[in-house]
């Protein structure tokens, strides 16, 4: 199942307006209600596909643990 890609451009607008502000020394930052509606469903999306990936992860890993057999043979075939 092949997954669009996610548009990331709320997040990475606000990490920037974050470090704008913190470079400028303000003690807030705002944005309106649009941007912060953005970035909200652009953070929701992430967490579901990850959520989603996890799951997904989880689900296809061997229920049970691998035996590895190890022999020690001192080198003699190298």
């Amino acid at each position: 199942m092949q997954k669009e890609p996610i548009n990331t451009s709320a997040i990475e607008q606000f990490i920037k307006q974050v470090k704008a502000a913190e470079a400028s020394r303000t003690n807030e930052v705002r944005m309106d209600i649009t941007a912060a509606k953005n970035l909200s469903y652009t953070l929701g999306i992430v967490m579901s596909r990850y959520a989603g990936n996890l799951e997904e992860l989880l689900q296809k890993s061997p229920s049970e643990e691998q035996v590895i057999q190890v022999q020690m043979d001192g080198g003699k075939d190298w």
